[in-house]
């Protein structure tokens, strides 16, 4: 069974933009390539026993186990050596991008607290969005006993939209709440 979003996309964003920016090919529509799910552990680096939970913690979040980033040079300032573990990222793709945008929109996004929206500025010139999450705890997935420190982490969502505008416009199809300013 396909993911609630990607239907929507195929049956109602996709005639809804070639109509917007008079496409003239249904390929030249942008679509959803990936989201990216990053943390850094920061301080929690240097605990052992954090990296474990953390990595739990995001595979419960995205339904796919996270690859370790390690610390490619040492920085002394940051008390970094090279190699060790800085944080873990995701690569999402096909079903389980649009599972995880789906859940991200219609159910963690509400339980943010004085939540008025995501920015509109957080576009790149490619049309690529990226947003931050101060605190894990708004998912779901997570059991709030078994977290043993709070933390944020960023999600980029990859687009093939050319501009700005057309990447906006995608995402609101999908439901994005955008803040009015």
């Amino acid at each position: 069974m396909a993911a609630r979003l990607k239907e929507q996309y195929d049956t109602k964003i996709v005639p809804e933009l070639m109509g917007k920016f008079g496409y003239t090919n249904r390929m030249q529509v942008p679509k959803l390539s990936k989201i990216v799910v990053n943390v850094g552990m920061g301080e929690m680096a240097h605990e052992k026993d954090l990296v474990e939970p953390v990595r739990d913690e995001i595979s419960a979040i995205t339904g796919q186990r996270p690859a370790l980033a390690r610390a490619r040079k040492s920085i002394s300032t940051f008390k970094i050596r090279e190699g060790v573990p800085v944080g873990y990222h995701v690569t999402l793709r096909k079903d389980r991008m649009y599972e995880f945008l789906d859940r991200l929109i219609n159910f963690v996004m509400p339980r943010i607290r004085d939540f008025r929206g995501v920015s509109r500025s957080s576009f790149d010139q490619n049309g690529n969005y990226s947003m931050g999450i101060k605190e894990q705890a708004i998912f779901p997935e997570l059991d709030l006993d078994k977290m043993p420190r709070p933390h944020g982490l960023d999600i980029c969502i990859v687009t093939t939209a050319k501009t700005k505008e057309e990447a906006m416009s995608l995402l609101e199809g999908f439901g994005m709440p955008f803040s009015k300013k």
